[in-house]
């Protein structure tokens, strides 16, 4: 297997996976559900989503799985469910995943106008490179690029979900939520991993090899 392949499925792994994205969307569909069948009830649909949340932390620890990242999914859920209860509305469920998407889309475009594109900082960091990333110019302008096709991301989300919030269409919510968690994730990745390869060098070792800049080598 050639350095490349190996990034690649890196990659992959670290920013998105089935996994995570079927553990998202189990509670969201719980919610929805339990919203219709209860006869449009916030009460029961909160509920539901919450007991989904917490089966889902129980089989992912049972099995392995990190308890961090899997302990904040399932918070997640919990503040979203209470949004929604203390408002009386179901669309406010939705909430949170709204300012996340706009907070994130913010803080990505923000790191690469900073040079600090966040797509290297968390491949980098995954790869035990620290900050060596940085001081190979081709690969902190491939992270650059790549890392606007993840603001894009958000800001498609941002885009379905406003509009869909301010009408207070729940079901659509419910199913918008579902369809842009693991379908966009997976199109992100290939797209960035893309724009990466196509960004870099021909002669570029990859991701795993950050070359130092040719006046280091001087």
């Amino acid at each position: 297997m050639n350095s490349r392949s190996a990034d690649s499925e890196s990659l992959s792994s670290l920013l998105g996976g089935a996994r995570g994205a079927i553990d998202a969307c189990l509670p969201v569909a719980a919610f929805l559900v339990g919203w219709l069948a209860s006869g449009r009830s916030v009460t029961w649909a909160a509920l539901a989503a919450i007991v989904v949340a917490v089966l889902v932390v129980a089989w992912r620890l049972r099995s392995g799985g990190k308890p961090r990242a899997v302990l904040i999914g399932a918070l997640g859920v919990c503040a979203s469910a209470l949004i929604a209860l203390y408002t009386g509305r179901a669309e406010d469920f939705f909430l949170i995943q709204i300012f996340t998407n706009a907070a994130s889309a913010l803080v990505w475009a923000v790191s690469i106008v900073l040079r600090w594109p966040l797509l290297g900082v968390v491949v980098g960091g995954v790869l035990g490179q620290k900050v060596r990333w940085r001081r190979d110019p081709a690969l902190l302008r491939a992270y650059g690029r790549a890392s606007w096709v993840w603001v894009g991301q958000y800001l498609i989300r941002l885009a379905v979900f406003l509009p869909l919030w301010a009408a207070g269409w729940v079901t659509a919510l419910g199913v918008a939520r579902i369809a842009l968690t693991w379908p966009l994730v997976a199109a992100c990745l290939a797209v960035s991993w893309w724009v990466l390869q196509r960004s870099l060098p021909a002669e570029h070792p990859g991701l795993r090899h950050p070359e130092p800049p040719a006046e280091a080598l001087a």
